[in-house]
């Protein structure tokens, strides 16, 4: 079994088309959150995943910008993050909003051979806020896994890609982000499990190309502010 792991996907529809390329032929899909913000398809990208969602194994929870733009709770944006929740929300359609703030917070999945996955954008602990570093000490991931029950926990939210593997080979895996990479590198960022390996080492993480130009240019387009579409380039 190939289980697809992508975040963050921003709204950035030239990425998520890049990166479906590469995932589509996947057993599973497993998504953490983000779907909207910052770019500027919001209903492209919604519509796309609402539609893959119902026809086949394709989990996704809600991020904290997917919560901010369903339900206005955009408190401890930055100014360009918060500028960006209001545009979505305007230009977004009403069945998509909707979707929005029908998605879980937690999502559970799994697989084959019976390794349970706990989905969460950003932590057992603030399900939509907490920012989960590959920096932080090997404690801190420690104390976040005595909040699981299950193998591994899936997260979002850094746009950074990791894994940190801990007692008895439980995981904390963060595929990176597909519409917004935040580590240095532009490509949009996705993440493989294959389940005919063995764990803790069954999973590759991958980037792929996409056309930046034209991302960025739509949200300036769009009157979004400068900064969200220069960030693209370098890939912070």
């Amino acid at each position: 079994m190939r289980i697809a792991l992508i975040s963050d996907i921003h709204s950035n529809w030239e990425a998520l088309q890049a990166v479906w390329r590469e995932v589509k032929r996947a057993d599973a899909i497993l998504c953490m959150g983000d779907l909207v913000g910052y770019g500027a398809n919001p209903n492209e990208v919604v519509e796309f995943i609402k539609e893959r969602m119902g026809r086949r194994v394709f989990l996704c929870i809600r991020g904290n910008h997917d919560n901010a733009i369903a339900f206005g709770a955009d408190w401890g944006f930055n100014p360009y993050a918060r500028q960006a929740v209001r545009w979505h929300q305007r230009v977004m359609s009403t069945e998509d909003l909707e979707f929005l703030r029908r998605l879980p917070v937690r999502g559970l999945f799994t697989d084959d051979i019976g390794r349970s996955y706990l989905l969460i954008h950003g932590s057992p602990r603030a399900p939509l806020d907490e920012y989960l570093f590959p920096w932080l000490p090997d404690s801190e991931f420690e104390a976040v896994l005595g909040y699981v029950r299950q193998d591994d926990l899936l997260v979002g939210h850094t746009h950074v890609p990791m894994i940190k593997v801990l007692g008895g080979g439980r995981r904390v895996i963060n595929p990176g982000g597909v519409g917004q990479p935040r580590d240095g590198d532009w490509r949009a960022a996705y993440a493989i499990i294959d389940t005919e390996e063995e764990p803790p080492d069954n999973i590759e993480f991958h980037r792929v190309e996409y056309d930046v130009e034209k991302a960025a240019r739509k949200i300036l387009e769009a009157g979004l502010p400068r900064f969200l579409a220069e960030r693209l380039y370098e890939g912070y």
